[in-house]
């Protein structure tokens, strides 16, 4: 059938390639999060942990960027907590930002980290500038996001 019609087979990986441009993340509650909607921002994937210490020290950090309406923090759970046990783990820990209720690393081409925490600083275009492990400052990551941005103007 692949041979006897090719054609069709490329018609069909069409359009199944187009439906993957609108890449989305289902959010800690319940909502979908549109990839694409956050162009034009500084994105910060924080993986975190409730047994991780630095992760918890990092928390009202990553709450004080969140509140720039340049930056968005994104936390995932390095353990798959799920569902509502997400939603109080991180009221619990005092997360502000958006969780989210899976790992965006495969959809992004991105390796699970190998310590934590790690945040992926990703461009306002959208491209993964650098992944940062252990906890960050507001003082780091805003002096990262500065000289960047002076040096692309």
């Amino acid at each position: 059938m692949f041979v006897k019609y090719p054609g069709i087979i490329l018609l069909a990986l069409t359009f199944g390639l187009a439906g993957c441009n609108g890449t989305e993340f289902q959010k800690a509650s319940g909502e979908p999060l549109a990839w694409d909607s956050l162009r034009g921002e500084w994105v910060l994937v924080n993986y975190w942990a409730e047994w991780c210490k630095p992760c918890l020290e990092e928390i009202p950090e990553l709450n004080a960027l969140d509140r720039d309406e340049r930056i968005t923090v994104l936390a995932v759970n390095f353990d798959g907590v799920q569902d509502p046990a997400l939603t109080e783990l991180g009221e619990r820990m005092g997360i502000e930002f958006t969780m989210l209720a899976e790992d965006p690393g495969p959809k992004l081409g991105w390796k699970l980290p190998v310590a934590l925490p790690a945040t992926f600083v990703v461009k306002p275009n959208g491209e993964l500038l650098e992944t940062r492990f252990g906890p960050q400052t507001e003082e780091q990551l805003e002096a990262l996001i500065g000289n960047r941005q002076a040096n692309s103007e």
